[in-house]
């Protein structure tokens, strides 16, 4: 086991420990934001413009910063826009910005900012770890992450009680130094093509989805991945706090607990997949995928009329399990695509991809929402999960091999 870790390599772990050092300063502010927000406003509609102004400005960049993330030094774009955020959340304490509406143009930068970094990133992670070290390398990098996320909320609410959002803005300012110092150490070289014209850019914008579009075998797991986000998302992001804070009538504290549970049981997927699985993990995507829709098919009948006092208990082990093979599948299809698509186009095609995730997501949560009330969870579980176990159905009995080769060392990408 540790002779795996080992194995990783110096660049990998200067970027990693970079990442979570990063993470643990963002954490803290997403937490301490929205307190500070209520606090000044009482308004929930504030806070739903504030998480706006952090989607639709992504949204709206993130081609563009695909092109630059391919076009320009990876490495340069990572620790300069992470020095570059720490510089703005200085100046934001500094000259005392924390106004509610400086506060959303700050977001909206901030948003903007981490388009073009997350471009560089996705592109430039691959190329730091041995191919088949790279299923791992995924876990590894996430696990951290998902452990910042139980203590994130303790910590955040810690800071923002001490010292207010100066502290939280602080806290975060220097974590972005910290990283963009381990982001400076990383050994990475290769070709950049500076743009020349404003229309190369447009051309590029549009090589990244047609770069997707030309390939059958990617087109086969990205359009599976579009469908089953679709039907899913809205039974995360609005079924389940309706079952856990209405149905349920959960506490507040027990409401909590439902999220931890699910993190717990993803972070329990990436240590087995970094401690044990390793790139096997690839060979079980569909039998986790499988054993995620019957949890989620489970969750229809976790109601208390059906289970009585044994409704939480029930809850936090489906949601446990959930997160467990969520992971189980999410990091093989990522891992999949990191391999399978070329370097010199990597960072336009995984920003086109999440703007295409992006664009989708909405249209599930924009007719769920509506029926929830009148149809109650079983029913809207229920009509979510079983097709998205009959699509799963026939993509493995259509593309299982198709899907189970991607990023094979003699798989083809392109027609």
């Amino acid at each position: 086991m540790f002779e795996d870790f080992r194995r990783m390599g110096r660049n990998f772990w200067l970027y990693t420990v970079g990442r979570w050092i990063s993470q643990a300063g963002w954490v803290v502010q997403d937490v301490a934001v929205p307190l500070y927000v209520l606090d000044q406003t009482g308004s929930g509609a504030m806070m739903s413009l504030f998480i706006m102004a952090e989607l639709i400005p992504r949204l709206l960049v993130n081609p563009i910063a695909g092109v630059i993330g391919d076009r320009y030094d990876r490495k340069k774009l990572m620790y300069g826009l992470d020095i570059a955020r720490g510089v703005l959340l200085f100046a934001v304490i500094g000259f005392n910005l924390l106004g509610i509406y400086q506060l959303l143009a700050i977001q909206m930068v901030m948003s903007v900012m981490g388009a073009f970094f997350s471009a560089g990133i996705v592109g430039m992670f691959p190329d730091l770890v041995e191919r088949e070290q790279l299923a791992r390398a995924n876990s590894i990098l996430q696990s951290g992450g998902q452990i910042l996320r139980i203590l994130g909320p303790i910590l955040g609410g810690l800071i923002y009680a001490l010292g207010g959002i100066k502290l939280a803005f602080l806290v975060n300012a220097v974590s972005f130094f910290g990283s963009g110092l381990f982001e400076i150490l990383i050994e990475y070289r290769r070709e950049t093509r500076e743009l020349s014209s404003l229309h190369e850019v447009w051309d590029d914008m549009l090589e990244g989805f047609r770069f997707m579009k030309s390939s059958k075998n990617l087109m086969v797991l990205v359009s599976f991945g579009i469908l089953l986000n679709t039907l899913l998302n809205p039974v995360f992001a609005v079924v389940l706090p309706y079952l856990a804070r209405i149905e349920l009538g959960l506490s507040a504290v027990k409401f909590g607990s439902v999220e931890t549970a699910a993190t717990l049981g993803a972070l329990a997927g990436n240590m087995l997949i970094a401690l044990k699985l390793g790139e096997k993990s690839e060979d079980f995507l569909f039998g986790a995928l499988f054993a995620q829709l019957l949890c989620l098919t489970g969750l229809a009948f976790v109601t208390r009329s059906i289970l009585g006092e044994l409704a939480y208990p029930s809850l936090l082990g489906i949601i446990g399990l959930i997160g467990l093979f969520n992971t189980l599948v999410n990091i093989p299809l990522f891992t999949k695509l990191q391999k399978a698509v070329p370097d010199e186009v990597r960072s336009r095609f995984f920003t086109a991809f999440e703007t295409v995730m992006m664009a989708t997501t909405p249209l599930g949560m924009a007719l769920v929402g509506p029926l929830i009330d009148v149809a109650g969870t079983t029913v809207i579980i229920l009509a979510l999960t079983v097709p998205s176990v009959m699509i799963t159905l026939y993509y493995y009995l259509r593309f299982r091999e198709t899907v189970i080769n991607i990023g094979s060392e003699n798989a083809e990408v392109v027609p």
